[in-house]
């Protein structure tokens, strides 16, 4: 069951993560993994292509612009267009040139462009925002669940070791252990310790 939701997990990733992956070279093959594995790669690859098919076009274009948007070359980019710009006007005569000082033209094509990019920015942030909640719930969940399972071995290992004779006295804090974690109890507990802490 834990597979399962670790499974899901993997389907929430970014797709930016999966194409960086799939750009990497190969392993040396013989480097091989159990069969297990590999059957869990291509399970996890296929989920998070099927999330990229998925997506929206907006979503698509919205991704695709931040992306390039965060590397080097959108600011060298800019950084030559501005300067031809400016140099431009400025090395000609007023009469001659298209966008005089102080730039009316530049002004406001930079701030349209500004207004756009913040919107598409806000809009692959919402979306990564999405994603780190349901990986965040997930991730609770499978930590739920295996505390669950583990609370379950340490009772069978209990009743083994009684049944074989073997004293478990020693063990200070076994029937804390053999008992279900109370999620509600302890974040009520971590809010009160923060209340009361005097930072």
């Amino acid at each position: 069951m834990v597979g399962k939701l670790k499974f899901s997990l993997f389907s929430f990733m970014k797709p930016d993560v999966m194409s960086s992956r799939s750009r990497t070279p190969k392993p040396d093959s013989a480097r091989s993994v159990a069969p297990a594995i590999e059957r869990n790669i291509s399970a996890m690859v296929a989920a998070r292509q099927e999330v990229e098919r998925a997506r929206g076009i907006v979503a698509r274009v919205a991704n695709a612009i931040t992306g390039f948007a965060g590397r080097p070359a959108f600011l060298a980019l800019h950084v030559i267009w501005f300067g031809g710009w400016i140099l431009w006007n400025v090395s000609l005569s007023s009469g001659n040139a298209f966008d005089p000082f102080p730039f009316g033209t530049l002004t406001t094509i930079v701030s349209l462009e500004a207004i756009f990019l913040s919107a598409f920015v806000l809009m692959s942030q919402n979306r990564d925002a999405r994603i780190a909640d349901q990986r965040a719930d997930l991730d609770v969940q499978i930590n739920l669940l295996a505390e669950h399972e583990i609370t379950r071995l340490l009772r069978l290992t209990d009743a083994i070791a009684h049944r074989l004779g073997v004293d478990t006295t020693e063990i200070a804090d076994l029937q804390d252990l053999k008992q279900d974690v109370q999620p509600d109890a302890v974040l009520q507990k971590l809010e009160t310790a923060e209340w009361e802490s005097p930072n």
